[in-house]
């Protein structure tokens, strides 16, 4: 692993040493914050229509970012990003107001579990990270930067059952304070490891295009194919976001609400989830490589969707828990694949505008999916948002065979 490691570009070794940085404190947030919200009093539908509210806000934002970053340039988006979100921190550290504690969650993405990415900005990030790598080595790669940000998250998952232990230090939401601080300092190290990253001036990537399509009518057809492919992306994408958002952000809280548990028990069962699923990124990888993108990401999801049906039925805290580790590890496992399948659809100078037609695919459904999830669990109906994710779930496997599994970068 090691010589791997010194065998990547210098700047995609930067790239995923930020990642590690942010995912310490996303990792903890994902665990601790919407208990925090709940500690302060907020309903189950308000907590959820703050996750949609921020989901809204970054899927906006998504879609100026990637296209404005393939003229632009990365660099200085991933650096106000940062910036951002240091403020953020410093707000909620501050502060438990419900007006400024909801604008600090809609700009640094509290509790969403980004999974180590720069939220909004994440497809400016993977589509920077493409540029030094060869077309068939990004399965790996980006299997490899998901089991960097999953590691990170678990370590910071098990930080967020910290609130249990500072209890008669800081009686009370107090305790949840401190976790703040762990986002301010990965935002402090990933505006240094940014800044020393290199990025290639969107020109010279344009000028690699011009070179490989001189003929205008050829370059068009082109265009008019990748523009095809990111349609279906955004249709196939769009059916995972749905589910995703009923079923993600608010584990925490069902956890909480249909077992009666806290932090000190949530902490360690998302700390392992997130550990379990960095090693599944890895064997994804490898995975990828023996088998390709398409059917690697079909076998596994398949697998989760299978443990999605018996989730909600199990009758402990404990068997839940197991089975929620195995769900995240065969799910979320393939997200490093589907991204290098993401940037492979399209030419280099057109890779921010895909990962953003993905990411808003995702993000758009998924912003509903909180809020239709808390009012569901208001209500007590806290299996039902387990099942209506999973025919959408079903559904995204089904038309992701279909649709590109005659793109696949490993089979090209």
């Amino acid at each position: 692993m090691r010589r791997r490691w010194t065998t990547l570009p210098r700047d995609t070794r930067l790239l995923l040493a930020a990642r590690a940085a942010r995912s310490v404190g996303q990792g903890a947030l994902i665990v601790a914050f919407a208990l925090y919200l709940d500690a302060l009093g907020w309903s189950a539908p308000a907590i959820g229509a703050l996750f949609t509210a921020g989901l809204l806000i970054d899927t906006a934002l998504i879609v100026a970012l990637g296209p404005a970053s393939d003229r632009l340039g990365r660099r200085g988006f991933l650096l106000a990003y940062e910036a951002a979100q240091a403020a953020a921190a410093v707000t909620a550290l501050c502060t438990a107001a419900p007006a400024a504690l909801a604008i600090a969650a809609v700009v640094g993405g509290f509790g969403r579990g980004a999974n180590g990415s720069s939220g909004p900005f994440a497809p400016i990030e993977l589509s920077w990270l493409s540029q030094a790598l060869p077309r068939r080595e990004r399965g790996r790669v980006y299997s490899l930067n998901m089991a960097i940000g999953f590691s990170g998250m678990g370590i910071g998952a098990l930080l967020g059952a910290g609130p249990a232990l500072l209890g008669e230090l800081l009686p009370g939401p107090l305790a949840y304070r401190p976790l703040f601080a762990l986002v301010l300092a990965g935002s402090l190290v990933c505006l240094v490891l940014i800044a020393l990253a290199r990025d290639a001036p969107a020109a010279a990537l344009q000028a690699t295009t011009a070179r490989t399509a001189a003929d205008a009518e050829a370059d068009r057809a082109t265009r008019r194919s990748e523009n095809a492919l990111m349609r279906w992306l955004f249709g196939v994408n769009a059916l995972n976001g749905i589910a995703i958002g009923l079923v993600g952000p608010l584990m925490t809280y069902w956890f909480a609400v249909r077992f009666g548990r806290g932090p000190a028990d949530i902490g360690p069962v998302m700390a392992l989830a997130y550990g379990v699923t960095a090693v599944s990124s890895l064997f994804a990888g490898r995975l990828v490589d023996r088998i390709g993108v398409v059917r690697a990401v079909v076998w596994m999801r398949s697998l989760g969707l299978a443990i999605l049906l018996v989730l909600p039925l199990v009758p402990s805290f404990w068997m839940a828990a197991a089975l929620h580790v195995a769900r995240s590890a065969l799910n979320r496992g393939t997200a490093g694949a589907r991204q290098a399948l993401t940037v492979s659809l399209v030419r280099p100078h057109r890779r921010g505008a895909a990962v953003s037609t993905g990411s808003v695919a995702i993000q758009l459904p998924r912003a509903i999916g909180p809020l239709f999830a808390g009012l569901l669990f208001g209500g007590g109906m806290l299996a039902a948002p387990f099942y209506i994710a999973a025919g959408f779930f079903g559904a995204y496997i089904y038309a992701y065979q279909r649709v590109f599994s005659a793109h696949d970068p490993t089979r090209g």
